[in-house]
């Protein structure tokens, strides 16, 4: 049966995305120099000619260091590159303790209070490695030391900095790491560094920066000349998470950005791809439990000036998401909550229709423009937040104008036609060619925050999937119309299946809990447009068939070769190994924490309430509004009913949670409201007598 697998994961592999081979052929020798918060705006040819000499015979790329919170400490950088997985003890932590010297080496103290108190049996990961394989670790300083130490704590060799190395201490070890924690010591207070540390004086922050440079360069004078040099900015400093410095030096990289296969950015890599980086570089095998792959060269930088601008350019961009994705969602809801508030008043009094339909459609064309605004580089302009708000403002309002001034305006679907089309087809788009709309984006994911690098995130897929599901709908009302019930409903599955595999496959969409919550909203539209009933039963057994198509996509992933695999087959290889409790059990305890947050919940209760009322009483929520969308446009209930469930689903499957049904019912049920309104508009009388079967069927068929 294995081999059956292997088989079929191979033939895959034919149009599977590709991913890196190991960063160097090894055995060779690798020193890693730790400098926490490093940033690129800190390295320049006159203060550190070291680090930029280093830098000049480098490729370069942005570290995110990302760990379990929100920002790390050096503490838990190095900590996670002697994991190969992300691992914390908790934010507020001082530097690495001090090791007890033990003949030529140390011992970390108390160092089994990392597995049996934190939890963090991950820890001495990669010194064990390289003990198994008969190579020997050498430190200078204490995270240095915490990095390589084994399961019980201890470094081959040791000194507590590279002004006190013994002669060729270096030179004996394969795999070596040096801790330079001079750019974080100011920062530390009372033993700790602080949640929100003060910003240093410029003076005192250079003369930090110049002493960290002074360090690097005795390292690097000790170092044998065959030694690879992985420079990184292992943690943060305060409460503001930013992207750190990533370097690999080498003749063959030399000139290029540095990446990785797990952020499928050619500029970006996280942690635990340094632990792997060090193995591959030192000819050791790479431990199944490290979640992280080699480094590898990409693109031509230009030279290091211009890498050094390029990268400070993306730590901007993604600050700015950061910075500004608060303000915007509590806009969106402000703006969904004052939306639902006029259309009940407006249309239950039969007044202002076309304002609203246009708002409605305006409201559906924002999140789309989120994206389409990367197509501009914002982030170079003088003020990038309003360069960046205008135009996702701008875009949405001239999508809500085309959709509404075209000639499909005269049809009631028209509109909803324009805007589902174009969202889906943007979202198709970027995911083909590898997410770079999503990637900094409001709506999105970014590299500074850490969560997700690329494919399809929680809020593109709630996007994603309703309007895939309501284009589809819409296509399906011509077949539907003409008494083509089967038809219609293969639209539907086609089109939904589709962007259902496109959303999972690994490389592509990667998302593991977005083909859980697809699956059943297909059927379940599929099999209203064709007559069929859903039950409860049956509506669990489609949730279950959903788990089995991507866990299928996982373990084929799984198949492929550690360096290959994304973050589906990873997962299987955490379920396998007994680790991937505390993962499920971390993202389940993100997703209950969304169901009170302040900017997703009024979305959801706004759009839920206005949707429930106006179907259990037309004619006073909203002048019979959805009833005659439903009417006119029968295929559309089963669209916006199969939207709902796939929201819901994903919210219970996804740690971002309430943001998946928010963002579904943020389009959904705006676009629904403007075929409803469209069809009142065009003359289409709202009969009272339609009121019970509309709103009755919609409730019954959903059971």
């Amino acid at each position: 049966m294995r081999r059956t697998f292997a088989a079929l994961a191979l033939v895959l592999s034919a149009v599977w995305p590709g991913t890196a081979q190991a960063a160097a052929s090894g055995p060779g020798r690798v020193a890693l120099i730790g400098v926490p918060g490093l940033h690129w705006s800190d390295l320049g040819p006159e203060r550190t000619p070291n680090l930029w000499r280093l830098a000049g015979r480098s490729a370069t790329g942005s570290l995110s260091v990302r760990t379990v919170g929100r920002v790390t400490c050096p503490y838990d950088g190095w900590l996670t590159i002697s994991a190969g997985v992300r691992s914390a003890v908790g934010y507020g932590c001082g530097l690495p303790p001090e090791p007890v010297p033990d003949g030529t080496g140390a011992v970390i103290p108390g160092y089994d209070y990392l597995p049996r108190v934190a939890r963090q049996r991950n820890a001495g990961t990669l010194g064990e490695a390289v003990r198994a394989a008969g190579e020997c670790t050498a430190a200078v300083g204490p995270g240095a030391a915490l990095a390589l130490s084994d399961r019980a704590g201890r470094v081959d060799r040791y000194a507590p900095s590279p002004a006190r190395m013994p002669a060729g201490m270096l030179a004996g070890c394969r795999v070596i790491a040096v801790d330079v924690d001079d750019l974080v010591r100011p920062y530390v207070a009372g033993g700790r560094l602080p949640e929100t540390a003060e910003a240093l004086a410029p003076a005192r922050r250079a003369e930090a920066v110049r002493l960290a440079d002074a360090k690097v360069g005795a390292a690097l004078a000790a170092l044998p000349g065959d030694t690879s040099v992985l420079l990184a900015g292992l943690g943060d400093h305060g409460g503001v998470p930013h992207l750190r410095v990533a370097a690999m030096s080498g003749a063959d990289v030399a000139g290029r950005f540095l990446g990785s296969a797990s952020t499928h950015r050619e500029s970006v890599s996280i942690l635990s791809d340094v632990t792997a980086t060090m193995l591959t570089v030192a000819g050791v095998a790479v431990p199944q439990t490290v979640i992280g792959v080699p480094w590898r060269a990409g693109g031509r930088t230009g030279g290091t000036e211009a890498a050094r601008n390029a990268l400070i350019d993306a730590d901007a961009a993604g600050q700015t998401i950061r910075d500004l994705g608060g303000p915007f969602f509590t806009a969106v809801a402000v703006l969904q909550v004052a939306f639902y508030l006029a259309a009940f008043l407006l249309t239950r009094r039969g007044r202002g229709l076309s304002g609203v339909r246009a708002a409605a459609l305006a409201l559906a064309s924002l999140p789309v423009a989120t994206y389409l605004v990367n197509l501009a580089p914002w982030h170079r302009t003088g003020a990038p937040p309003a360069v960046l708000t205008g135009g996702i403002a701008g875009i949405a309002l001239l999508l809500a104008a085309a959709a509404l001034r075209g000639p499909w305006r005269r049809h009631p679907l028209g509109p909803l036609s324009v805007v589902t089309g174009v969202t889906a087809a943007v979202l198709t788009g970027d995911l083909l060619t590898g997410t770079p709309l999503q990637f900094d984006s409001v709506m999105g994911y970014t590299a500074v925050v850490g969560a997700r690098y690329h494919g399809l995130g929680n809020i593109p897929f709630a996007l994603f999937a309703t309007s895939v599901l309501l284009l589809a709908t819409a296509i399906a009302h011509g077949p539907a119309g003409r008494g083509r019930k089967g038809a219609a409903a293969a639209v539907v599955a086609t089109l939904g299946c589709a962007a259902m595999l496109l959303g999972g496959w690994p490389g592509v969409g990667s998302d593991f809990g977005g083909v859980i919550a697809f699956v059943p909203g297909i059927a379940v539209t599929a099999m209203l447009i064709a007559g069929r009933r859903v039950s409860v039963a049956r509506l669990g057994a489609l949730c279950a068939a959903g788990g089995v198509v991507v866990m299928t996509i996982a373990c084929l992933d799984h198949l492929r070769p550690p360096a290959s695999q994304t973050h589906l087959g990873r997962f299987v290889g955490q379920v396998l190994g007994g680790e991937a409790t505390e993962v499920i059990a971390r993202k389940f305890g993100a997703m209950v924490g969304t169901l009170i947050n302040p900017n997703l919940m009024p979305i959801v209760v706004a759009a839920a309430a206005f949707l429930v009322y106006a179907v259990l009483r037309p004619g006073e929520a909203s002048a019979g509004v959805l009833p005659a969308a439903f009417e006119r446009c029968p295929t559309l209930r089963a669209g916006l009913i199969g939207t709902l469930v796939s929201g819901v689903v994903g919210t219970l499957v996804n740690d971002s949670g309430a943001a998946v049904l928010s963002m579904a019912l943020a389009l959904g049920v705006p676009l629904t409201l403007s075929v409803g309104l469209g069809a009142l508009g065009g003359g289409i009388p709202y009969a009272r007598a339609s009121q019970e079967p509309a709103s009755r069927s919609l409730v019954s068929r959903s059971n």
